[in-house]
């Protein structure tokens, strides 16, 4: 949490800097560039997870991966040989018909899970109840991710990457580039 300044009164700002499992994950993406499934995403839950493939990219590719993340999530310690790390959903939880760990302890139960349109469903419903009360709440990137955060001001107030910044996309470096290229021709195989 972080302690900001509005309206001349302090206000206790929790955000969860965790991976939002985009629905098209730029990591994954440049990942497929250096290890083909190094990366991988859950067809069923959009769980975005990293593989212990992801150990074996050099620190430079570590870094294409974590820059190509639009919220600033993967991390990596430079000159060690070991896996990219974030959340994965608790993707182990999940295939024994469990919640994700976040869910299952939030104390004050604003975190859901479930299936997309049941949770963009509730996201809008619960939106409009907010707005009532504060007009500038808004949904985080709900037409891009899975992980959908609500948000009672500017997005900005609350983390630097809280909105993915889709106004201006970064060029594509070659390897992103023939990455994106040559995915439909690597799911035919």
């Amino acid at each position: 949490f972080s302690e900001k300044v509005s309206g001349g009164k302090v206000k206790f700002v929790f955000f969860p800097e965790q991976c939002r499992h985009c629905l098209i994950a730029p990591c994954k993406e440049v990942g497929d560039g250096f290890v083909q499934d190094a990366i991988t995403q859950d067809a069923k839950t959009g769980a975005v997870v990293f593989t212990a493939g992801t150990a074996s990219f050099s620190d430079a590719q570590k870094q294409e991966v974590q820059e190509a993340c639009p919220y600033n999530i993967p991390r990596y310690e430079k000159g060690k040989k070991e896996p990219m790390a974030k959340c994965t959903m608790c993707f182990d939880r999940l295939a024994e018909g469990m919640q994700p760990a976040c869910v299952k302890s939030c104390p004050t139960g604003t975190m859901n899970f479930g299936e997309r349109a049941d949770m963009l469903t509730l996201a809008k419903k619960r939106l409009a109840e907010v707005k009532k009360g504060n007009p500038k709440a808004q949904l985080l990137n709900p037409d891009d991710v899975s992980v959908i955060y609500l948000v009672e001001d500017d997005p900005a107030f609350y983390h630097k990457f809280a909105v993915a910044d889709a106004s201006a996309p970064s060029p594509m470096n070659r390897k992103q580039f023939f990455a994106k290229v040559f995915a439909p021709v690597r799911s035919l195989a």
